[in-house]
């Protein structure tokens, strides 16, 4: 850590003064959830266009169909994970791994009536290992031959929202780029904090140590510490044989 990282930091103040000042934050930290409110409720106003209820995934039971993902519930959530195809486990999307880790067990959604799944454009055969590897639960499908262009088309990174009437399915929503922080909640952490996640990007005071790439912090090395390229998915780490990842490297373990 550097002189800089030090003794740049906020200025001391007493508590009463410390209160007076976060207490005048919250009223903009309100004011920022109701137009998250406000914006959902628009949402929910949004029109919705029909899509391929027949369109066949694959998955650990083999092929299926979107509207079987519903498991006889109104709505499905998607997420779209990106894929890059022959690649080890190791080079596969941080982003979308960090997107999906936190909210990979869909309880509170299936209480609600709302069905889970995950898609990507990789062979069933590579996605199955990958799937097993990272301990993940069995609502992954293959869209590699998948004609639906919702589905299989379009950005990855994507959160895809559709709702059932009967054996029609219709798109309500999609969300990507940004709005996919939703589901990163260490990121919602980190920018409660004092330095924030240490990016370029953000807004600092003077002296706050320097900021670097967006998503830095998504790879880490065999210590832990964020490296922005090369070592695993932070994650990976404590994945059961989660080897060391040399220099150029293809293992998958």
């Amino acid at each position: 850590m550097t002189t800089a990282e030090t003794t740049a930091v906020p200025p001391v103040v007493d508590r009463a003064a410390w209160q007076a000042a976060r207490d005048e934050l919250l009223v903009r930290e309100k004011a920022h959830t109701h137009e998250g409110d406000a914006i959902a409720a628009a949402r929910r106003r949004l029109p919705m266009t029909e899509v391929d209820a027949g369109a066949v995934v694959v998955g650990p039971q083999g092929p299926t169909t979107l509207l079987d993902l519903f498991a006889g519930r109104e709505e499905l959530v998607l997420y779209k994970h990106m894929w890059h195809a022959g690649e080890p486990f190791e080079n596969q999307c941080e982003g979308c791994t960090m997107t999906y880790w936190a909210v990979q067990d869909p309880a509170y959604l299936t209480a609600r009536g709302v069905s889970f799944g995950v898609v990507a454009r990789a062979p069933w055969p590579e996605l199955a290992p990958f799937v097993e590897f990272m301990g993940y639960p069995q609502h992954w499908y293959s869209v590699r031959d998948t004609a639906e262009e919702v589905l299989s088309g379009g950005d990855f990174g994507t959160w895809t929202c559709f709702l059932r009437q009967g054996e029609r399915v219709f798109l309500t929503n999609t969300v990507t780029g940004r709005g996919a922080e939703a589901t990163m909640p260490a990121l919602s952490l980190l920018d409660m904090t004092a330095r924030g996640r240490r990016e370029a990007w953000q807004d600092s005071p003077a002296g706050w140590p320097e900021g670097r790439a967006p998503g830095w912090f998504w790879r880490a090395d065999e210590t832990g510490a964020g490296i922005g390229h090369g070592g695993r998915p932070a994650v990976q780490w404590g994945r059961p044989g989660a080897a060391a990842v040399a220099p150029g490297g293809r293992h998958h373990h």
